[in-house]
């Protein structure tokens, strides 16, 4: 049986699960924004302490990574992104689930293979481009301030 490109389109639409965008968006939003409030409340609240600005953002940053593997060790941060989709990958909380979530996972086989080995398998990649595309921009920068 031979299908013509129009007719396998037909049948490939039909099997894929119709999927709500605007939901979907309009969730990621509001999740991933309140993560977002929620570190203008903690550099804020941080500020009020007495802090000055750089080291209430540092303090922020700090608190969200903590409580984004925290939520990740206890099985929540998965729940709330599959409600949130794009939304948990703000930037912070996002690295931070990528690199706790395969250390959790493998933690049964040892601190040396497992846990320390499998924490950068996904997030490995990731820090070992921004480094290399640092070090070529640098020299790039460097270069053209020379000429």
């Amino acid at each position: 049986m031979e299908l013509t490109a129009k007719e396998y389109g037909k049948l490939a639409k039909k099997a894929v699960p119709h999927s709500p965008a605007l939901t979907d968006c309009l969730k990621a939003f509001v999740i991933g924004g309140g993560i977002c409030v929620i570190g203008q409340l903690l550099t804020t609240g941080y500020l009020a302490l007495g802090l000055y600005e750089r080291t209430a953002s540092l303090f922020c940053t700090v608190t969200l990574i903590f409580i984004s593997v925290a939520l990740t060790g206890a099985g929540l941060y998965d729940k709330i992104a599959k409600h949130a989709g794009a939304g948990t990958l703000v930037p912070i909380t996002g690295f931070a689930n990528a690199i706790a979530s395969p250390a959790i996972e493998f933690k049964t086989e040892g601190f040396i293979l497992g846990l320390s080995a499998k924490m950068f398998t996904i997030a490995g990649p990731v820090i070992v481009y921004g480094v290399v595309s640092g070090i070529l921009y640098g020299l790039v920068y460097l270069f053209v301030r020379l000429l």
